[in-house]
Order: structure tokens, then sequence, then C-alpha cells
């Protein structure tokens, strides 16, 4: 962030502030006064704006409603012990943004861009930065293609947003999960390790038909023979086997998670053997059955770190220990946590101090 942009700052008449209860958060639903715009065209960003928190004007026209020209990130801000707030490991979601961008045949954000407006917008709505413990300012980055055309073709014109919504815990309680056999969340040579919105648009279905059944996500499987755990719907996942960390390999139908990244260089520093491989759905279950899966949870921005109690597969309901339990995964909770929020050293340089 070496250059200062010009970005024209536009502050809403009144802030929503005063009638906003931070004891209730639902996630995403609850919004800062303001969001940062940036425009694409000519082959350049410009009309860097931060306006107040609304609708904004489109054609009906446009290439991300109808070809899906269109990603998206999720990361947080936190408000650490000494009162400061802090954007956590911004840096990544930057690279996955454009590295999304780059599968959809989008083009990159500058890093000044992206950084400069997170770090704009969080000093205008400092206050919408939680103070709870445990809760956060969610930030979601999203591009979008603008070109009114029909025909199908990359768009010209591109629209960056930036918003925020302060929030609380993703889940609540240990998750109840079923593995999904059936329908396919990503296919190899697809865009699976992208976070493009056809990606989710495509599970809601399936994970709207595991609601029914009781189940609070879904487990997705391997597109050719469901035999190979690959990701939840909202994370990645990761397990304990017989005192190891073991989480599915990074293929092209699995996203390449920060949190997960994180998780497992916090292991590595605690001394704990990490795997990066093919997880069986057969190895998970007879694992739990026999005691060498000790724990299972989802990781993610939003999920941070949230046990898995039970999995669902094919009718059967297999059972894990007690998540009060689980020492390795809530060791690793805590030293996270603790570093977004500034009580201890940040020796890996993750957090952005603003």
């Amino acid at each position: 962030m070496n250059e200062t942009l010009d970005i024209t700052v536009t502050k809403a008449q009144e802030s929503r502030l005063t009638v906003t209860d931070f004891s209730q958060l639902p996630f995403g639903k609850v919004f800062s006064d303001h969001m940062f715009i940036a425009e694409y065209d000519n082959g350049e960003w410009g009309n860097l704006q931060v306006l107040p928190f609304g609708p904004i004007p489109m054609s009906p026209a446009i290439s991300a409603l109808h070809y899906g020209q269109a990603i998206f990130e999720g990361m947080k801000a936190y408000r650490q012990e000494s009162g400061k707030i802090s954007v956590f490991r911004g840096e990544k979601n930057l690279e996955r943004f454009n590295k999304s961008a780059a599968r959809m045949s989008m083009p990159a954000i500058p890093s000044e861009v992206f950084m400069q407006g997170i770090a704009t917008l969080i000093e205008i709505d400092e206050k919408w930065v939680p103070a709870q413990d445990g809760y956060s300012l969610y930030i979601r980055p999203v591009m979008f293609a603008t070109d009114p055309y029909l025909g199908v073709r990359p768009s010209d014109k591109y629209t960056f947003v930036l918003m925020t919504t302060p929030t609380g815990p993703y889940y609540s309680k240990a998750l109840k999960v079923k593995i999904e056999t059936e329908f396919t969340r990503a296919d190899e040579g697809g865009v699976g390790f992208a976070k493009t919105a056809g990606n989710y648009g495509r599970s809601l279905y399936p994970f709207a038909e595991a609601q029914k059944e009781g189940y609070d996500q879904l487990i997705w499987t391997d597109a050719v023979s469901h035999e190979y755990i690959e990701e939840a719907g909202t994370a990645n996942l990761i397990f304990v086997i017989d005192g190891k960390l073991v989480t599915p390999s990074i293929r092209s139908t699995v996203l390449d998670g920060i949190t997960r990244d994180t998780i497992i260089t916090l292991a590595k520093q605690a001394g704990i053997e990490v795997e990066e491989r093919r997880v069986s759905v057969k190895e998970i279950l007879e694992g739990i059955e026999n005691g060498s899966v000790t724990d299972a949870f989802a990781a993610g921005t939003a999920a941070t770190v949230t046990p898995i109690g039970e999995i669902g597969y094919n009718g059967k309901i297999y059972t894990l220990t007690d998540p009060s339990t689980r020492t390795i995964s809530s060791g690793i909770a805590k030293t996270l946590n603790d570093i977004r929020y500034g009580l201890i050293p940040d020796e890996f340089g993750w957090n952005l101090v603003l």
C-alpha cells in the first residue's frame, strides 16, 4: 500500500448504530453504514468511492446475472485488547480473490485498491467493529461483470464492492453433517477452487434437502466415486486421526482455505503432525467406530473452528466424542483467537493493525 489513492467519501446522513442491537447479530443480515465501490472500465480501475450502504443501480442485462461472472471473498477485522482494529491475513484473501478472478476471466484487483478500500471503510465505520469476545466485523469483497450485453463473452466492465457486517459466532453448537453422495459441489477442471457465485448456487438445493433431514451442513465428496471427502458447504474439513491432524489435500475441487492454512501452521508450531492427503469416507466412519478418529471440525473465516458432533451416512448416524474433551482443536482455536484479538504476540505477521 505504497500509493495513496484518491477515494471520494460520501457519508450517510444518519448512522444505524443507535438502532442496532449488538447482542443480536445474525450472520450477514446487519450491515454497517457504508460501502466501498470501484469500477473497472477501459482496462483500469477508477471511480473509487465510499458511499452509504444501499442498493446499486444496474441493468438487468449485466453479464453477471446471465453468465455468472461474479466472485467474492470472506475476511474479518477484530477489535484487539488494546482497542486497535486489525484485519486478519488480508493479503491471503487478496491473493485468492485474484486467483478466482483469473479463472473467471475477470481483471485482478490491485493490492492498493483492495487494502486501502478496506482500511478507509473500516476507519469510517470503526464503531461497527464489535468489542464482545468472539465477535468480529465480517468483510465481504465482491466483484461482478456489468456489461449490459447478452452475448456470451467476458465482460469489459466490472464493479468491485466492499461491504461489512458485524457478527458473532457463525454456529452456536457442534454440527450435525451429512455426507453427500448424490449431488456434487465441484468437478475436476472446473471452478471448485474459486470463490465464484455458481459454486454456491449449485449447492443450495442439496443443502436445503439435508436441512429437512435435520442436518446443519453437508460434507461434499469427490464427483467421480463419492468415496473421498473434499470439504463442507461453508468451510474446509479437518480431522484428528491417531493424534495427527489430517485434512483433505488441496485440489482443483477444494477451496484453498485461509483458516485451514492458519490452523496447519499453528499445529506444526505446536509439534502436532499434519497430513494433507486424500481422506476416504470409509476411513473416517470406521475411525469413529474404532476410536482412531477423535475429532472433526469445520474451519473457515465465517465458521472459524466449529466442532462436528454427528456425521450422517446412508441413514446411519456416527457420533463423535464430546467437543469439550477435544484438546487439539480447542487448543489451536484458542491460539488462533488469541492472535486475532492481540492477546499474544503475532509472530507470523498475520494481523494488519489499522
